[in-house]
């Protein structure tokens, strides 16, 4: 049994004080299980426990000079560990609350935007392929779609029978929905807008 060993807490921190390794040594061999044991139960977690007890005796190590020395090591512990574990329950209460918060606006904004983007893909695509389509066959989407007009009315407007606009149409339809099925299920549900 060494000298430390025989030591009073009061007389461990006084040497403590004055920059005893040995003295926080038996300080920590003493008190830490116990510390660890009232972290553990107000924690239930063991790594959380581990670090707030590594905080708490790493605290008293630095602030060792600023100490008068503690007439009451044991109630000091105990103390800095509760208060420790006070601000992380509050810091994980609030982080907590946080990421329920950005969870609820995930939940209920991002399917909207990201329904909102691949509807703008999307019709970035169809005008692509719209762009992509033979002179006269655009000409006459262009006037149904955006304009629009009826078969009768493209016909007359372009000097075509009403049946060559309706074959016009179904052709270049057909070539737009080709090219867009390799975008995914969303562009075949949103094919609704080329019909």
């Amino acid at each position: 049994m060494d000298a430390y060993s025989r030591l009073t807490d009061e007389e461990l921190s006084t040497l403590l004080r004055s920059g005893d390794q040995s003295a926080f040594a038996h300080i920590y061999e003493r008190h830490w299980r116990v510390i660890y044991g009232h972290v553990y139960k107000m924690l239930l977690n063991e790594e959380d426990a581990k670090d707030v007890v590594q905080e708490v005796f790493s605290d008293i190590w630095l602030k060792r000079e600023k100490e008068e020395g503690y007439s009451n090591i044991a109630g000091y512990l105990y103390v800095a560990a509760r208060n420790r574990v006070l601000n992380l329950l509050k810091k994980n209460k609030f982080h907590g609350a946080y990421l329920d918060s950005l969870a609820r606006f995930a939940g209920e904004y991002s399917n909207d935007t990201v329904d909102l983007l691949q509807e703008k893909d999307l019709a970035a695509a169809i005008e692509r392929e719209i762009r992509s389509l033979p002179p006269r066959m655009k000409e006459v989407f262009e006037l149904s779609r955006k304009e629009n007009l009826t078969y009768k009315e493209i016909g007359q407007r372009l000097g075509i029978s009403d049946k060559t606009v309706k074959k016009q149409m179904h052709k270049s339809l057909q070539q737009i929905r080709l090219n867009l099925k390799d975008g995914g299920t969303v562009a075949i549900v949103l094919l609704a807008y080329l019909r």
